[in-house]
C-alpha cells in the first residue's frame, strides 16, 4: 500500500492517492509514516521536473495534492501527540527559487503540535526575508527547505546573508528536502539537515535542550 501510494502522488493520480490515504487511516496507520511517504513521493517529483519531463503545472498540482492529504492527516497526527507546551520559536520557509511548499508545510505542522511557535516564511525567500525574520522573532532554530538542487546556493547564500548581519551565533539552522545530504549541509554552512518532519522536530528539541 505505501508503493502504491507514492506512484499516485507521483503520477498526479489525486483520486487513488486519496482514497490510499483514506485506506491507510481507516485502518490505524501512522500518521507520520503517511506524510514521510508524501515526501518520498515529492522527491520523485523534484527529480522528474529538473530532467525535463515535468512541468511548473505538474510541480503545483503535486503540492495541492499534498494539501489535501495533509489536511485529511493532520487531525489524526495531533491526536497522537500529547505535548503541547512552548518549547521554543522556528522560522521556516523555502529558499529563494523555490516554489515547493509541502515539505515545509508538513514540518511547520509537525513542529506547532509539538510545542514550538512557528513563523511560515513561505516560499521563494530571499536572503534578507530570513534576515528580518530573525530580528524581528529572535528564534532559536531557522529551517530552510527546498525541492530543487537551485536552492542549495540559496541556502548559502542565506547563510551567509545571516552571518554577515552578526546574527549566525544567535541561531541553529536546519536544512531539508530533496536529495539533502551531509556535503549539502557542509556546502551551505547549515547546522545540520533533516531526512524528514521528525528528524527536524528532533533537531529542534535538541537545540531547545529538551532532549
Amino acid at each position: 500500500m505505501s508503493n502504491e501510494l507514492v506512484e499516485a502522488i507521483a503520477n498526479m493520480q489525486e483520486g487513488d492517492a486519496l482514497r490510499i490515504v483514506g485506506e491507510m487511516i481507516e485502518r490505524g496507520e501512522d500518521a507520520s509514516r503517511i506524510l514521510n511517504l508524501c515526501q518520498e513521493a515529492m522527491g520523485i517529483v523534484g527529480r522528474r521536473f529538473e530532467s525535463g519531463s515535468y512541468f511548473l503545472p505538474e510541480l503545483i498540482m503535486s503540492g495541492e495534492m499534498l494539501k489535501r492529504i495533509s489536511e485529511l492527516v493532520k487531525p489524526r497526527l495531533a491526536a497522537q501527540i500529547e505535548s503541547r507546551q512552548h518549547l521554543g520559536k522556528v522560522v521556516i520557509g523555502t529558499v529563494r527559487g523555490d516554489i515547493h511548499d509541502i515539505g515545509k508545510d508538513i514540518v511547520a505542522f509537525m513542529l506547532d503540535v509539538n510545542g514550538f511557535q512557528v513563523h511560515d516564511l513561505g516560499i521563494d525567500v530571499p536572503e534578507e526575508r530570513f534576515v528580518q525574520a530573525i530580528r524581528d522573532v529572535e528564534p532559536q532554530v531557522v529551517g530552510m527547505s527546498g525541492l530543487l538542487t537551485l536552492a542549495y546556493d540559496s541556502m548559502k547564500a542565506t547563510v551567509k546573508a545571516i552571518g554577515e548581519a552578526g546574527l549566525r551565533d544567535k541561531v541553529k539552522i536546519m536544512i531539508g528536502g530533496g536529495g539533502i545530504d551531509e556535503m549539502v549541509r557542509e556546502y551551505t554552512g547549515a547546522d545540520a539537515y533533516g531526512t524528514d518532519a521528525l528528524a527536524a522536530v528532533a533537531l529542534s528539541k535538541q537545540w531547545v535542550g529538551v532532549c
